[in-house]
C-alpha cells in the first residue's frame, strides 16, 4: 500500500509520500515508475492518496478538467467543511464518469468514495476517508499500511524544537518504509507557509 504523512508546525505544513506501488506480490519501485510520486499537486493544496492506483489518475483528470461533460468541479480544500463538500459533489461525478464502484460493506451508512487521502495547504492538515469523512489535524497525522510506523517515530521527534515540519516528516515515511513491506524509499514532499490565520 503507502506511507503517506502530513505535519503541521512553526507556521509550516509538510505532506510526504514512499514511492512504493504494489499490486498483490508484484512490486513497482521508483527506478521502473515513470510516475512514481503519490503527492497529487493542485493550485496550492497537495494530495497524497492510498489504495488503488486508480485513484490518482482519475483525481489528476478532475483536476486538469475542471469541468467534466456538463458538471462543473469545484475544488475548495480551504476547511474541513470545504474539504467534505468538494468530495460529496466529487462522489457522483466519480460514479457516472469514472464509473467508481461504490459498494464497499453491507452495513455501511453511505456510499464509499474508495479514497483515502491527506491534505496538506496553507489552510492546514486534513484527512478525508472513504465515507467522506474529514479531519483537521492539529500535529501530524500518517495513512496507509505504514501509518502506524509512520505515527510512532513522529510522536517520538515531534517536540523536538531543532526538528521542522519536513524532517518530522521525513522520519515519518523513512519510519514506514523501513518496518512495512509496502512502503519504500525515495520519498517526495512538499512543504507550504500557513496563511496567518491558520497557524
Amino acid at each position: 500500500m503507502s506511507t503517506v504523512v502530513v505535519v503541521k508546525k512553526a507556521g509550516k505544513v509538510c505532506i510526504a509520500a514512499d514511492s512504493l506501488t504494489s499490486f498483490g506480490d508484484l512490486k513497482l519501485s521508483s527506478e521502473y515508475d515513470a510516475a512514481h510520486d503519490k503527492i497529487l499537486c493542485h493550485d496550492e493544496n497537495h494530495l497524497g492518496i492510498v489504495g488503488s492506483a486508480a485513484h490518482q489518475l482519475v483525481l489528476e483528470s478532475v483536476f486538469a478538467s475542471k469541468k467534466v461533460a456538463d458538471r462543473k468541479v469545484d475544488i475548495d480544500l480551504s476547511s474541513r467543511l470545504a474539504v467534505f463538500e468538494t468530495f460529496r459533489g466529487l462522489h457522483p461525478l466519480l460514479k457516472e464518469k469514472y464509473f467508481l464502484n461504490a459498494k464497499d460493506e453491507d452495513d455501511d451508512p453511505y456510499e464509499s468514495t474508495q479514497i483515502d487521502a491527506l491534505i496538506a495547504n496553507p489552510f492546514g492538515i486534513f484527512g478525508v476517508h472513504s465515507l467522506r469523512e474529514v479531519t483537521e489535524y492539529k500535529k501530524f497525522w500518517a495513512i496507509g499500511s505504514g501509518a502506524e510506523y509512520a505515527l510512532g517515530a513522529m510522536f517520538a521527534v515531534y517536540n523536538d524544537k531543532k526538528k521542522t515540519a519536513e524532517d518530522i516528516a521525513h522520519v515519518g515515511v523513512a519510519a514506514g518504509a523501513e518496518f512495512n513491506n509496502a512502503s519504500s524509499m525515495p520519498l517526495s514532499s512538499y512543504v507550504a507557509s500557513l496563511h496567518k490565520a491558520a497557524k
